[in-house]
């Protein structure tokens, strides 16, 4: 790592490092960070010339504490419009879809679209945003090491820095934090950082947030990642041999859907992922024995992300290969089927409230016989007491005379938020993307420092069965109901 100064117009900027094992590129990054000149702009003087993009550091022969020149200029400060108000209507595609608002794009520092596919991603929970924008708390719990606190510092700042810039944004510090919290996403080969499998950082990153938002949190639910993408299952488990049965509980960020040749769509492929063998040891039988795993779920997130399982260990390459099977994936889920009993019958009174809204916004007659046993569910309910994680729960006013507050309840109904794809053969080469809806309801693909609006039916067709762009982590957002 080399320290050298910068000459730019008036200023001098000292102590700007060079990392020489990776490209100049990435060292005009920075120094679009300190001047606001893009990279293609600037012309940095060198021996022998002007310093290229691809160049080898060792042949440019740059020396520790040398002064550097460059030429380029910023990008102007936007001025106020000196004609009066543009109507939406009149504005040109370009212009209209950075009027109605959609974050920058993410400079791609080698081999980092797996990041910020993932980063665009996440960034589109304004939820998980607002969490954050509370961290650090005042008093720093010791269950935060340094390293998993950086990180969620870094998320922060970055997401805040999506927010305000249209121009791309460059996320040194959020991969320095990464790198420093998890060194297999700092791995070289001949000198060169190498692509990463994108659901790894994805669940990397939500481990690391939730340790850290859960000690910031002074409230009841504190667990805010597990409230936004956590699925609650509970498994019967059963040996037919031996007889033996038993059921477990677990938590998992994502479900999975596994792609055999039977599988041509999403809800296949949950349904099969959520039913399994394992070989464990029996106690009746004194020996190893086959048990069957049926999973339900059993408690619904805000945001449900599912995983296709595309990708498995190649032994004769030595590699993660990938299943390019076609799988076709919706923009609305239902997931009721896969719930347990318990919370089938939590589900009831949402689902038919939500039946009923959405059928006067088509003009149909709701049927008060039906609306009114409705209501004496929802009063029932009220009676035993408030449902355990059907919904964002509020304690109702206890006061009399005061009108109890509406509560928003889960329905198992979910939407298509954001689709993260990738393109290639294998898991650590190839491209990824983000597709991501948003809160104007358009949807914009993220490729890297580029985003580009997308019609909403074209976001279906990622569905692969060649090599364009196909899903590989889908994130569905609830549709909830107030009562």
């Amino acid at each position: 790592m080399l320290k050298v100064s910068v000459k730019w117009q008036k200023e001098l900027f000292s102590n700007v490092e060079i990392d020489t094992t990776q490209s100049p590129y990435l060292f005009k990054c920075q120094l679009y960070d300190l001047t606001g000149v893009p990279p293609e702009r600037q012309k940095i003087m060198v021996k022998g010339g002007l310093l290229k993009d691809d160049a080898d550091w060792s042949k440019v022969g740059v020396k520790e504490g040398q002064k550097l020149m460059m030429m380029g200029t910023a990008d102007e400060i936007v001025k106020a419009p000196e004609k009066g108000p543009l109507f939406a209507e009149d504005m040109p595609e370009e212009e209209l879809v950075v009027a109605v608002g959609h974050s920058a794009g993410l400079m791609n520092l080698g081999n980092t679209c797996y990041m910020n596919s993932t980063v665009q991603c996440l960034h589109s929970v304004p939820e998980l945003k607002s969490a954050l924008i509370n961290y650090p708390p005042p008093v720093r719990s010791n269950a935060v090491d340094q390293s998993s606190h950086s990180l969620t510092v870094a998320t922060r700042e970055l997401f805040n820095d999506l927010d305000k810039n249209v121009k791309p944004v460059a996320p040194m510090r959020f991969l320095t934090a990464l790198r420093s919290k998890y060194p297999q996403f700092a791995q070289l080969h001949n000198g060169v950082y190498m692509q990463q499998d994108a659901e790894e950082c994805w669940t990397q990153i939500l481990f690391t947030l939730s340790l850290s938002l859960k000690s910031s949190s002074s409230s009841e639910d504190a667990d805010t990642v597990k409230r936004l993408f956590g699925v609650d299952l509970v498994s019967r488990i059963h040996c037919a041999e031996s007889g033996e049965e038993s059921t477990e509980s677990e938590s998992v960020y994502s479900l999975k859907c596994h792609i055999s040749q039977e599988v041509n769509h999403l809800h296949e492929g949950l349904k099969r992922a959520l039913k399994s063998e394992l070989e464990k040891s029996s106690p009746s039988l004194g020996r190893t024995a086959i048990y069957t795993k049926d999973s339900r779920i059993n408690d619904l997130p805000r945001y449900l992300t599912i995983q296709f399982v595309r990708f498995f260990w190649k032994r004769e390459s030595n590699q993660k290969a990938k299943i390019l099977r076609k799988v076709d994936y919706p923009l609305e889920l239902d997931v009721y089927d896969l719930c347990s009993d318990d919370l089938r019958k939590r589900l009831e009174v949402p689902r038919r409230l939500l039946r009923d809204e959405e059928g006067k916004k088509f003009g149909l007659k709701t049927n008060e016989k039906s609306s009114t046993s409705t209501d004496n569910d929802v009063k029932m309910a009220d009676a035993e007491g408030p449902s355990n994680g059907s919904g964002d729960s509020s304690k109702s006013a206890s006061e009399e005379g005061v009108p109890p507050v509406k509560e928003k309840h889960l329905t198992g109904v979910y939407d298509l938020v954001a689709v993260l794809t990738h393109k290639g053969r294998s898991a650590d080469s190839g491209h990824y993307v983000a597709w991501v809806k948003q809160e104007n309801g358009k949807w914009i693909q993220f490729d890297d420092d580029n985003p580009i609006p997308q019609r909403e039916e074209d976001i279906t067709r990622l569905s692969g069965g060649g090599d364009w762009h196909m899903a590989y982590i889908c994130m569905y957002k609830a549709r909830d109901i107030s009562m």
